[in-house]
């Protein structure tokens, strides 16, 4: 490959771990809302402001359709969302 691969690889992997955690963190979201709710943006407001948000942050679109339709399919999964405080 050479030296300008080298150069570039780590550019690339915090290009990639970046995309990376938005991609999990619109992905969660939008099964949540999904779930919560009606997974058609139209009648769940919640999921719209989300999606809309997610195509902001340059999200895929098949990153949003996956989650819709994986909220949708009545997976055994169930997402809740959970907030940790530590003092000290």
């Amino acid at each position: 490959m050479g030296r300008a691969h080298e150069v570039r690889k780590v550019a690339m992997e915090k290009t990639a771990a970046a995309k990376s955690k938005l991609y999990a963190k619109y992905g969660k979201e939008i099964y949540m809302a999904a779930k919560s709710g009606s997974p058609d943006p139209d009648t769940n407001q919640a999921l719209k402001k989300i999606i809309e948000k997610a195509k902001k942050e340059q999200v895929t679109a098949d990153i949003i359709k996956r989650a819709i339709e994986k909220a949708a399919g009545g997976s055994d999964e169930n997402y809740i969302e959970v907030r940790y405080e530590g003092f000290g």
